[in-house]
């Protein structure tokens, strides 16, 4: 029987040791991805004992339906060969021996690529994508292909075609979406680290809903191709979620080859800025105070909190995602289903993808609701005064990152699909989980996501910290900081 009580160190010590795996998998489990990697690297853990455990924890929380693959035995053959190559001398990558959800919507060659849709369902890619290339050029482990919402449209990750996702923290809500298999993999202990990606939230809201850190980085710092996109090089960026920012840190320098540490800075004179106005109004009231104690804390560790109300075009930034994404939607999957060589067109897919996916598409993003081409135009000048305008309000207030809770809501119930309800009103999903993330995807700005506390009924509320395109690694520095501010949060208890 496992001890559950057992710290993660004692497991290292167990692997290296020689004791069964079994005595310290409920602790393996519980390592991030930084410490497991360590450990794997110096010949304290082996990779096989590791994955093993994952492999354990995934199989008995399968009613989460966080993977739509997940392939036990090439996982554990990948593992022994890592184990092989370390005891050769070899020189060991950065990610040496480490299981990853891959999201399947990111091709592997090794397993289907579905896109949660059922034309491509058993759709095997010739090549990887280039940053699942990268990853295992530095020692990772393709673990599975995780759940998702079909085609990425949308932020719950129900799926009628594989069956929806279900939330570590109460089965009963949504992980967030599109990359809810993703969040749930990593908050259920099932990995410590999960490719994910995001267009218009789907790193961001899956790591608010699951209680994780999730980095969506400057748009085009990692590379997209090989990736089922909803836009035509504007949005689409894949990027990790994990339980800690060293991890998300370990991510970034093995897709960028930046290896210099991101040492963690003192908060104490760091500018953030916060803007009542717009991010923090309407908020559910238990949102609204998570919000508010996670301020004060950042308050108390020397950060410098400069109020400021941000530009009026700002406040069209979901108006002008949904018009960009919904006029390229179609455009960009046929894009790729012929790039890729699916042999199948965007008609011939479309025909298969479940009756309320096809409704959603019908309304948003086929002729007659398709947006004109005048509107989109309109949309493409908005954002472009949009990225000027939020450069300009950075540098006014001299702020290192601008601050806000990631959701207007906690995570809606599964059965929440249209409206959630905010101080007595309904509110449509798609304003309480997009509002405030929309920004950072229409300024291309890097997006760092912390749990920031829960709600009286146990359900976790992230707090999103943005920084000018570029600043990934000095936002990450500060994630160390904000991180430790904002203290940890309580674990789901699954």
């Amino acid at each position: 029987m496992e001890n559950e009580d057992m710290k993660p160190e004692d497991a290292v010590l167990g692997a290296q040791t020689g004791s069964k795996a079994a005595s310290g998998g409920s602790a393996l489990v519980e390592l991030n991805a930084s410490t497991a990697v360590d450990a794997m690297r110096k010949g304290e853990l082996r990779a096989e004992d590791y994955a093993n455990a994952l492999l354990t924890r995934a199989n008995s929380l399968q009613s989460l339906n966080a993977f739509r693959t997940l392939s036990p035995d090439e996982v554990r053959e990948d593992a022994r060969s890592a184990d092989k190559v370390r005891a050769s001398g070899a020189k060991l990558g950065l990610l040496h021996g480490l299981p990853l959800p891959v999201k399947d919507s990111v091709n592997t060659k090794s397993l289907p690529t579905s896109n949660g849709t059922r034309a491509l369902r058993d759709f095997k890619p010739k090549e990887d994508a280039e940053v699942v290339k990268r990853l295992l050029s530095q020692g990772a482990i393709v673990m599975g292909k995780s759940n998702l919402q079909e085609l990425s449209y949308g932020w719950t990750s129900s799926n009628d075609t594989f069956g929806s996702v279900r939330n570590p923290y109460d089965q009963a809500c949504v992980p967030g979406g599109s990359s809810g298999g993703s969040a749930a993999a990593v908050a259920a202990r099932m990995a410590p680290l999960a490719i994910a990606e995001d267009t218009l939230g789907s790193i961001r809201i899956p790591a608010s809903c699951c209680g994780l850190a999730g980095l969506r980085p400057t748009f085009g710092r990692y590379p997209g191709a090989g990736i089922m996109s909803l836009t035509q090089n504007k949005f689409d960026q894949v990027g990790p979620l994990a339980r800690s920012v060293a991890d998300l840190a370990l991510f970034d320098a093995a897709v960028t080859g930046e290896t210099a540490a991101t040492a963690s800075v003192t908060l104490s004179g760091v500018r953030i800025g916060i803007a009542p106005d717009y991010f923090y109004s309407g908020l559910d009231p238990e949102v609204e105070r998570v919000a508010e104690a996670a301020i004060r804390k950042l308050k108390d560790a020397g950060a410098v909190i400069v109020q400021a109300n941000i530009p009026e075009v700002v406040k069209l930034a979901s108006e002008i995602a949904f018009t960009i994404i919904t006029y390229e939607t179609v455009p960009a999957i046929s894009e790729f289903l012929a790039n890729e060589k699916t042999g199948l067109t965007f008609e011939e897919m479309f025909s298969q993808v479940s009756e309320s996916m096809q409704g959603v598409f019908k309304s948003l993003s086929l002729v007659p609701n398709r947006p004109s081409a005048e509107v989109y135009e309109a949309a493409l000048l908005n954002r472009r005064n949009l990225k000027q305008a939020i450069a300009s309000y950075f540098s006014d207030q001299q702020i290192a990152a601008l601050a806000f809770p990631t959701l207007m809501t906690p995570p809606p119930r599964i059965e929440q699909e249209s409206d959630v309800v905010i101080r007595g009103e309904n509110v449509p999903l798609g304003v309480a989980l997009v509002r405030n993330i929309a920004v950072g995807t229409c300024a291309s700005l890097a997006s760092l996501i912390l749990p920031a506390g829960v709600t009286a009924g146990g359900l976790p509320v992230g707090m999103e910290f943005d920084a000018l395109p570029g600043e990934d690694r000095n936002l990450l520095s500060l994630g160390y900081a904000l991180e430790n501010a904002l203290g940890p949060i309580q674990r789901p208890a699954i």
